[in-house]
């Protein structure tokens, strides 16, 4: 187990948890395509792009050429979104679209660091309107995410802050600086490469349903391994939880569309159309 509640003369501590495909099953941003198109923020094309790249991240995550690829893509899309409209639809839809994909272990996990006295902290290369309210809903303490330029209300379609690579490893830093966070004694947990720097940066580093370079940096390293595959509401794990009272669209039906849509995607890209491979953001591996 993590070990029980740490003596409040010691250094504070804290595990830090990638996002997608760690704590969640998916691409937290590419869950939200349908709630942008309904939003009437991107097209059906931008559906189908975002779907496929949904895909394809599923089968075998995304390597560094992979995340350029999808962060140019992104940034571009976004430009001109109004930023209080992103944020109304992610409250919309983040209990239909999110809860359903936490992992129970990871739940668990959070559960266990916080009852061992550690803050749980969120790093995610997804943007801080998406990550900051799934962080809440998570029970973190707090969230380092990426932030586009907003002039005016809207976004340029520049990024002001990526978190992402080496720069996670530096926020690690930052806030064992400004919290007296003790970082050998710190926890962080991913499942891609490129995420390296952040596990190096503390005293328990875990591989979690690592990527191919990963698990071979895992085995190299002696770092545990974690196979998280359980995704479950948190009503169902907590009999007493309540979601709080806010207006829910319903895009269950919605994103299973998508699903299907991608499967689809992929055979005619494959079969018929191989030249549309070259227009989405991640190249078929």
């Amino acid at each position: 187990m993590l070990g029980s509640v740490e003596n409040v003369s010691l250094p504070r501590t804290a595990a830090f948890f990638d996002l997608d495909k760690t704590v969640i099953a998916k691409s937290s941003t590419l869950t939200f395509g349908r709630s942008f198109y309904q939003g009437g923020l991107i097209n059906r094309r931008a559906v189908l792009r975002t779907a496929y790249a949904q895909f394809v991240y599923l089968l075998g995550g995304a390597d560094h050429d992979q995340m350029e690829r999808m962060r140019e893509y992104l940034s571009a899309l976004s430009r001109g979104w109004n930023i209080q409209q992103v944020r109304e639809i992610v409250a919309e839809t983040l209990h239909d679209l999110i809860d359903p994909l936490i992992y129970d272990e990871a739940a668990s996990l959070i559960e266990e660091h916080h009852l061992a006295g550690r803050d749980v902290v969120i790093v995610s290369s997804s943007g801080s309107e998406v990550v900051e309210p799934i962080g809440e809903l998570l029970g973190a303490d707090r969230t380092v995410a990426t932030r586009l330029v907003v002039e005016e209300g809207r976004y340029t379609g520049e990024i002001e802050y990526y978190a992402y690579g080496p720069t996670k490893a530096e926020a690690l830093r930052e806030l064992a600086e400004s919290e007296g966070y003790d970082l050998s004694r710190c926890y962080a947990y991913s499942d891609s490469a490129t995420d390296v720097p952040m596990l190096e940066a503390v005293g328990h580093p875990y591989a979690v349903n690592p990527d191919r370079a990963l698990r071979k940096e895992a085995v190299v390293r002696d770092w545990p391994v974690l196979s998280f595959s359980r995704p479950v509401r948190l009503k169902q794990r907590i009999p007493d939880f309540r979601l709080p009272p806010r207006s829910v669209l319903t895009v269950t039906a919605a994103a299973l569309g998508a699903a299907a849509t991608a499967a689809g995607l992929v055979w005619y890209t494959s079969k018929r159309r191989p030249d549309l491979l070259r227009a989405l953001p991640f190249p078929r591996r």
